[in-house]
């Protein structure tokens, strides 16, 4: 999703793109350098849903910080949640604060920190599932930037004209935009401070919409600051109109065309004080047993005009747990009269990253993200520029031999491709090995993963159709023909490898409900190569109605274990022996 590429003016582009390059090169000027006190950010927080996903990331970042891909000399850490319940950013944001408090306890109040939200299993975003979309690739920079440098270089300019305090962002979506040359963006104000994006009504309706406190003024200047009444979270077109959200475009410098906008939500900080009072609302919430949203929770208590009645609407929550009403009102009682400031940045555009098909779309078709990023379509890899037939798509990290071909709308990372291998049109292939010759069909997902299995290591490659929906589930196995992989039941899946649905196992514990992220049907192999290609004879006896059997004894494991018993190293080592084998090319070259 992006808020109005379409009605943005010549000049708003313009400035867009410059201001953009502008921050990459400031923050490239920063990559594998020491930084000095208050030229970058003095802590970068990133959270973890659990203790594996908190080792996965310290590693990651390590290595980054030892090849000089980020800024030196300042600290990155890593938190995870506690073990339980899910505890939504909102917890996972309280808890966050918390171990800040505990790691450097009176000098906190000196320290600018930026907290990214990257938690979760990213579930329709598959291939950041192992690694954290946090580390998702991103076709840009040398070396390679991935989001994480992405965000950083977003907000380069902020730590610099800010106070003391934490910047609260999430690890899947980029805000660009540009300000006037003698205008800053400052965070120098008690309470909360939120950027603020022009959008379209029907944006508003699935994000969170600020009341504003200003009178309607025709939007010339591309930032302005103002103060907010009241925040909607994903409120409907009626409500947005019964509160004064919704403003008339009259000229000036708004980055949409629709005659009506609102002001949507995505970053906001939050000064020393106020997180404060933020470690003190932990302290009388307690160990939480429920999802509390960083953005609905919080926001939506600040402002003269909030009223408690959003505490009781569970409607925008996917899973009402006990207690939420009753956390949300301590919440909005601890928070009532903080104030909420907004940094309206009129020539502005958010972007969502979070699924495969904005995935694919951002990184092979978008021509405005293409121009205002200056995405390239052959990022750090080898041989792709030479190859035939493959334009529109989007290769990072590889290596393919020069006989290879990439289809339109592809994504090609972390991967391997032998001599003649070809990939279809709109499909993604994330750190497989190819062998010569294979051919992957349009629109599938293959994503390899090195697994610890009894004792000893395997390789499984999970292959999905690109629009398949993981998260949907049937209550038990028997209801497991209604689920769908690649279009097709699965039930006629299996009748092609000979695996009848009694044999269908789900993973998690008997309670879980059945669905393709935790049905067991992808093989366990000794090595990455063979791995990759049973898991395409296997998609492929579907699409040409064959059959095929996997040999006898064969383990099969489901994306949700895959996960559980992930091989890190494994997965990095090739990483690695990607990276030194593209360097030493490219010094050969």
């Amino acid at each position: 999703m992006d808020t109005g590429s379409d009605g943005m003016s010549q000049d708003g582009v313009r400035k867009l793109q410059t201001a953009t390059r502008e921050k990459l090169r400031k923050f490239n000027s920063l990559r594998g350098r020491e930084v000095q006190g208050g030229e970058f950010w003095d802590v970068v927080v990133v959270t973890a849903v659990d203790e594996s996903q908190r080792e996965a990331y310290e590693l990651q970042i390590s290595e980054k910080v030892g090849r000089k891909e980020l800024p030196l000399g300042i600290q990155y850490k890593v938190f995870s949640d506690p073990p339980g319940s899910k505890i939504g950013n909102g917890g996972s944001t309280l808890y966050a604060l918390q171990q800040l408090d505990d790691t450097y306890d009176k000098t906190l109040g000196k320290l600018r920190v930026i907290l990214i939200h990257a938690g979760g299993f990213s579930q329709r975003l598959p291939s950041a599932s192992a690694l954290g979309k946090i580390f998702t690739a991103m076709p840009l920079g040398d070396p390679l930037y991935q989001m994480l440098e992405l965000k950083l270089a977003m907000y380069v300019d902020f730590p610099s004209h800010m106070k003391p305090g934490v910047l609260v962002t999430c690890a899947d979506d980029i805000e660009l935009y540009s300000i006037a040359e003698d205008t800053r963006v400052r965070f120098d104000k008690p309470g909360f401070t939120a950027l603020a994006h022009p959008s379209p009504l029907s944006i508003g309706t699935t994000h969170g919409v600020f009341v504003l406190d200003s009178p309607e003024k025709s939007a010339q200047s591309e930032m302005e600051n103002s103060s907010c009444l009241r925040f909607l979270h994903k409120p409907s077109i009626r409500k947005m109109q019964e509160c004064g959200a919704v403003r008339k475009r009259q000229g000036g410098c708004l980055s949409l065309s629709d005659s009506e906008f609102v002001y949507t939500d995505s970053t906001y900080y939050v000064d020393f004080e106020t997180v404060k009072t933020l470690l003190g609302l932990l302290k009388e919430l307690g160990p939480l047993h429920c999802e509390i949203d960083a953005y609905g929770d919080f926001l939506q208590a600040l402002g003269p005009k909030a009223t408690i009645e959003y505490t009781s609407n569970t409607a925008n929550v996917t899973k009402e747990e006990r207690g939420l009403v009753e956390i949300r009102r301590k919440i909005f009682h601890l928070l009532q009269g903080t104030p909420l400031n907004v940094i309206l940045l009129n020539n502005s555009k958010f972007y969502h990253v979070g699924t495969t098909s904005e995935y694919l779309f951002h990184l092979t078709e978008d021509v405005a993200l293409r121009s205002e990023l200056g995405l390239l379509s052959s990022a750090f890899s080898v041989n792709l520029e030479n190859s035939e037939g493959s334009t529109g798509c989007c290769v990072m990290y590889s290596v393919l031999d020069p006989s290879c071909s990439v289809g339109a709308g592809s994504v090609v990372e972390y991967s391997r491709l032998g001599a003649g291998a070809s990939v279809g049109k709109g499909s993604i292939m994330s750190s497989c090995l190819v062998s010569p010759g294979l051919s992957v069909p349009d629109a599938v997902f293959m994503h390899s993963l090195w697994v610890n299995h009894q004792d000893r290591t395997g390789c499984v490659t999970v292959v999905f159709g690109i629009n398949d929906d993981l998260k949907r589930s049937v209550e038990a196995p028997a209801h497991a023909e209604s689920l769908k992989l690649f279009g097709y039941s699965l039930a006629k899946c299996l009748s092609r490898w000979g695996l009848e649905k009694e044999v269908l196992r789900f993973s998690g514990d008997s309670s879980c409900s059945c669905s393709l992220w935790n049905a067991c049907l992808f093989p366990v192999c000794s090595d990455q190569q063979s791995s990759f290609s049973s898991s395409l004879e296997m998609l492929q006896a579907v699409l040409s109605s064959s059959t095929f059997s996997l040999p006898k004894d064969t383990e099969l494991m489901s994306m949700q274990e895959c996960l559980q018993s992930k091989n890190l190293e494994e997965m990095l080592k090739f990483r690695t022996g990607l990276y030194n084998d593209i360097r030493q090319r490219r010094l050969n070259s």
